[in-house]
């Protein structure tokens, strides 16, 4: 089975609630797990959680509209990440995306979970050699990596960062592949972080949602083209 594990929570400096604001009609979570269901590699889709109370409309949101969700303690980040995975039943490779990310394309899901497969690489991304605009991250990591690094990593590690990052860390242990798109547009910062960022999101989800739900890179760099008010996010 491969897993997708959406994270996402309600707390942000910028923007509390940024993942229950408004996008086209619907909470910007539900737009982002339409988006993550659409890539046809994956086995299931869990969003995963805080346990505390803040992310109660959040997880209750989600449930009412038929979406798994895990919630676990937020001080242990590693711990909340395997219990979720553990959670899922037997699974071979598990898909990260995070929740600041409206604009994921399912088929940079499909396209980097393929490299994996066929790598047969401990982790595969499109983030560690980046060319695709922040926001459109995919990491796929084999079950076994995950669970080699949570049997290393001691208590410390394992609370203060995430099971990806040190996997990412030692591409000695890990074998990694990296999945490349046919320009560089790393300079390009898609997530949605500030009130601006989630206009820009309304605005191209305004001109290209309604004709098809499952835009891709592309199309957001067509849209992008034609409009002075969101140059910044062009630039």
């Amino acid at each position: 089975m491969i897993l997708a594990i959406l994270q996402a929570r309600m707390t942000s400096p910028r923007l509390p609630g940024k993942a229950m604001a408004p996008l086209r009609g619907e909470p910007m979570i539900l737009r982002q797990v339409e988006r993550i269901r659409q890539a046809r590699c994956l086995s299931r889709l869990i969003v995963a959680t805080s346990d505390e109370a803040v992310d109660d409309p959040l997880a209750s949101f989600l449930v009412s509209r038929g979406q798994t969700v895990f919630r676990g303690a937020s001080e242990n980040l590693s711990r909340r990440f395997m219990r979720c995975v553990e959670a899922a039943g037997p699974v071979s490779h598990v898909v990260r995306i995070k929740g600041d990310s409206p604009f994921v394309d399912p088929g940079v899901i499909d396209e980097t979970i393929r490299l994996a497969l066929t790598t047969g690489a401990s982790y595969a991304s499109n983030r560690v050699e980046r060319t695709f605009p922040k926001g459109l991250e995919v990491e796929v990591v084999t079950a076994g990596a995950l669970a080699r690094t949570a049997a290393d990593a001691d208590e410390a590690t394992a609370a203060a960062t995430s099971p990806l990052a040190q996997i990412r860390s030692k591409p000695e242990r890990y074998p990694q592949a990296h999945c490349l798109a046919r320009r560089d547009w790393s300079a390009l910062d898609w997530r949605v972080k500030t009130p601006a960022d989630m206009a820009f999101a309304n605005g191209v989800y305004g001109a290209l949602h309604a004709d098809d739900p499952a835009f891709g890179l592309e199309d957001v760099l067509g849209v992008l083209q034609g409009r002075q008010d969101l140059a910044r996010w062009a630039a």
